[in-house]
């Protein structure tokens, strides 16, 4: 196509392809806007709507290696402090916490799928910070991969339930699916332990025994915590617990400051995962958007669960200061 017919094309349409006929010679034939909008006949405010375009409605990712983020002082340092595997650190220089959240959520995104392999079994929490991964992590395929709900369903105020957190990863990476087909806290003891006995989710709590590696976040014990606004505990509930040492919550349950699961009236009525069934696995991502988690992320660490860690500068100065 020569020069003048492209120009009465992108006049004409100024649709999709357009869009990506610019974002083609901006990114990946470095051509800056300027050029780019003489060589179309287009304005250069044009180009600038058209790239932001492109952006949102996911023409182009824009992604850093790896290295960048995981060879950061910080990250080195966090490895060295607490033994851990890895670390991906991303700034957050200006950013309020919100911004943190999101930077941090978007970094792990990226980085889980480095960190798992065909024929793995990864086990989920829930969460606004597990949901929110779970829908920037890049579409692909990992082959044989089982993604598996740790906590039963219960209520949540952000719209989405445990499963959807579980499932909509699974659709990301092409992996099957297995979730818990029942509430995560019942109302009586004797009636939890008759349901685990259902053959069905008996089946279900038994495939959870084969998890190699675990995806969370550490809930915080405060009064606006995860565990009280889904209704896994009441305020009753959580000043008890706090009373007897609890820093946080992992997969619904209490934790000590060393990450040693702390026994209450409401444990025998959960449908879940057991907390020792998630030390020492091949792989544990820690995600840490902000300080309020920096001592339940601590017990985390200290329990044994975690290997990877994703956090952003300032809380990463947090954790060490406090570790």
């Amino acid at each position: 196509m020569t020069a003048g017919a492209k120009r009465r094309s992108l006049g004409r349409g100024r649709g999709e392809n357009a869009v990506i006929e610019v974002a083609w010679m901006y990114y990946h034939d470095g051509r800056n806007q300027q050029e780019i909008a003489e060589a179309l006949g287009i304005s250069r405010a044009t180009v600038v709507n058209y790239l932001q375009e492109a952006r949102e409605t996911g023409l182009i990712r824009i992604t850093l290696a790896a290295p960048a983020f995981t060879t950061h002082r910080l990250a080195l340092e966090l490895c060295d402090r607490f033994g851990i595997a890895g670390a991906w650190v991303v700034p957050d220089e200006g950013c309020d916490a919100e911004g943190t959240f999101a930077r941090v959520v978007r970094g792990a995104a990226q980085w889980l799928p480095e960190l798992l392999a065909p024929g793995d079994r990864l086990g989920v929490a829930w969460g606004r910070t597990v949901y929110d991964l779970a829908e920037l992590v890049e579409p692909q395929v990992i082959a044989d991969l089982s993604v598996l709900q740790l906590v039963g369903s219960m209520a949540t105020p952000y719209g989405f339930t445990a499963e959807a957190c579980s499932t909509r990863l699974a659709q990301r990476l092409g992996a099957r699916c297995l979730n818990l087909h029942a509430p995560a806290i019942l109302s009586r003891a004797e009636l939890a332990a008759e349901l685990r006995e259902e053959p069905i989710l008996k089946r279900q709590l038994e495939a959870l025994g084969q998890v190699n590696k675990l995806l969370f976040s550490a809930g915080t014990v405060t009064a606006e915590s995860h565990v009280v606004e889904s209704g896994l505990a009441s305020r009753a509930d959580l000043a008890a617990q706090v009373a007897q040492g609890a820093v946080g919550v992992i997969c619904g349950r209490f934790v000590d400051a060393e990450g040693r699961a702390l026994p209450g009236p409401a444990e025998a009525r959960m449908i879940g995962i057991e907390l020792p069934r998630l030390v020492g696995l091949e792989m544990g991502l820690l995600v840490v958007p902000g300080r309020d988690k920096v001592a339940p992320s601590l017990a985390a660490i200290r329990g044994g669960y975690v290997t990877h860690l994703a956090t952003s500068t300032r809380v990463a100065e947090a954790l060490l200061a406090a570790g």
